[in-house]
């Protein structure tokens, strides 16, 4: 790459100061109205039963299209493509039911047996599929997936691109909810074992972190001698000049292992969240290491890469609060009641949870911002930093019971189901076929939009493309990466990084 060009790159993505919370909420509400549409036309005209061209077709362009256009052409006007797309979910909701999603799924015949039925094999799962989850996940990765192309096109705007050292921006809060979406799902063989009455060894902990760790840093060690040798455009403030976030995600594995054996001590993950960011964040105030990772030169290995170093500590804690949220999600009943206990009242107190830690992470998020009720510290993901562990923990959070709240409207069988095989059933069809992909082979999917990223920053002039030869490009690249998921799961293939 001709060194003026990568300059050029270079500053297109450098020294920029983000937007509004605001904004970014608003943005960001694109992806559960667009599931809200998706789900009326499910269970009010069960367009999604029968999963042909037509109903990919629609799915794709709900579930990718409008989160493209909201980060591009309607980047100015979220308001209205959220109204756009709650106008016709409200009309058909008001609207009689069609036939077909009235139709209520048949109940799997019961075995004649001498067991009560609490001890068939097809009783209620302590940890069942939860579809809003599927949904959060997968839309989080369609966002992400697009941003890291878009922001090099001038249809995307600068305010959406990521920070240089304080404010907050779309892509900001992008990958901070990529590390509390990990953490959320990442808890569950540890729940299953504390259920089960079995606790696994420290160092059975480490080498099962380890087994997840080394894909990741053989992915960091691949991107890092692309990047050098093909003399590819990079923002260094973002990692450092080695470090990128492949690393970060391998660091993870082994040191969650570690504070599990915390846990014994102190048994809330948010508790142990709060004490890593609160920590990280009294040696940024208390001593000289905001201004060596903000201003030092890079002389050695560390301060050369002092961004992702010091910036783990942050995610770390992002990662610790994502698995406080998936103790008291992915179980059917994480208080220990009985399993066969009413469902609906289960549903409610779940949301009752959710809303009650949205609202704590938000409280936490004012007080540490806020010039007049509190300690007045700015936002910044380069750093890291407590503010930018609790607004992601806040809005990741609030994005959980928003989905839940629509799953629990719009498809109120998934709870109220009574055994196994109807749970799975209403389970498919509270579910977008392109999310539960993207979810599926998340990472995977992921590793082949910054493939494809690459490739097409190495072949065009991205930063010379106008709009609508812009969103040809990007259309493209979301139909390859919605086509490559869907496939995989049509094959029914789970790749895991």
């Amino acid at each position: 790459m001709a060194h003026s060009y990568k300059a050029l790159k270079e500053d297109f993505v450098s020294n920029l100061s983000g937007g509004g919370i605001w904004e970014i909420t608003v943005v960001t509400l694109v992806a559960p109205s667009a599931v809200l549409l998706w789900s009326a036309l499910q269970s009010r005209r069960g367009l999604f039963v029968q999963y042909g061209p037509a109903a990919f077709a629609t799915d794709l362009l709900l579930n990718v299209g409008a989160i493209l256009l909201a980060t591009t052409l309607y980047s100015s006007a979220p308001i209205l493509l959220n109204l756009l797309l709650l106008a016709p979910a409200i009309t058909l909701y008001m609207a009689p039911a069609s036939t077909v999603s009235q139709k209520k799924p048949s109940r799997p015949p019961q075995p004649k047996s001498d067991h009560p039925p609490s001890q068939s094999n097809d009783k209620l799962d302590l940890f069942p599929e939860r579809p809003f989850i599927t949904a959060y996940r997968g839309g989080m990765m369609v966002i992400t997936c697009l941003a890291i192309l878009a922001v090099d096109f001038r249809v995307f705007p600068r305010r959406f691109a990521k920070v240089e050292n304080w404010g907050t921006s779309l892509m900001d809060i992008g990958v901070g909810s990529f590390v509390f979406s990990a953490g959320l799902v990442s808890i569950r063989p540890m729940l299953r074992a504390q259920f089960a009455g079995s606790s696994p060894s420290l160092i059975q902990r480490l080498y099962m972190a380890a087994r997840h760790s080394l894909p990741l840093f053989v992915l960091g060690l691949i991107r890092l001698y692309s990047v050098k040798g093909l003399d590819y455009a990079e923002h260094v403030t973002e990692y450092g000049v080695h470090w990128n976030f492949f690393f970060t995600l391998a660091f993870l594995p082994p040191f969650v292992a570690l504070f599990q054996s915390l846990f014994a001590l102190i048994p809330s993950y948010a508790v142990l969240s709060l004490l890593v960011a609160g920590i990280y964040q009294v040696f940024l105030e208390l001593t000289s290491l905001k201004a060596y990772i903000l201003t030092a030169q890079r002389t050695d290995l560390l301060s050369k890469n002092r961004e992702g170093v010091f910036s783990f500590f942050g995610y770390l804690a992002i990662f610790l609060a994502g698995q406080a949220a998936g103790q008291y999600i992915l179980p059917r009943d994480p208080v220990g009641t009985s399993i066969s206990s009413d469902p609906t009242q289960q549903r409610q107190n779940l949301l009752v949870r959710m809303c009650s830690w949205a609202i704590l992470w938000s409280t936490l998020l004012h007080f540490a911002v806020s010039y007049h009720h509190g300690l007045a510290l700015g936002v910044s993901r380069r750093l890291a930093n407590l503010p930018y562990v609790l607004w992601v923990s806040a809005f990741n959070c609030t994005q959980l019971t928003v989905f839940c709240g629509l799953e629990t409207f719009a498809f109120p069988g998934v709870h109220r189901a009574l055994d196994r095989t109807s749970e799975r059933k209403e389970g498919q069809k509270a579910t977008s076929r392109v999310l539960q992909a993207y979810n599926r082979n998340g990472l995977f999917i992921f590793l082949i939009a910054n493939l494809m990223t690459g490739l097409i920053n190495l072949t065009v002039d991205t930063l010379r493309t106008g709009t609508s030869a812009a969103m040809v490009i990007l259309v493209g690249y979301a139909l390859i990466l919605t086509g490559v998921a869907i496939a995989l799961d049509a094959w029914n293939i789970s790749i895991k990084l």
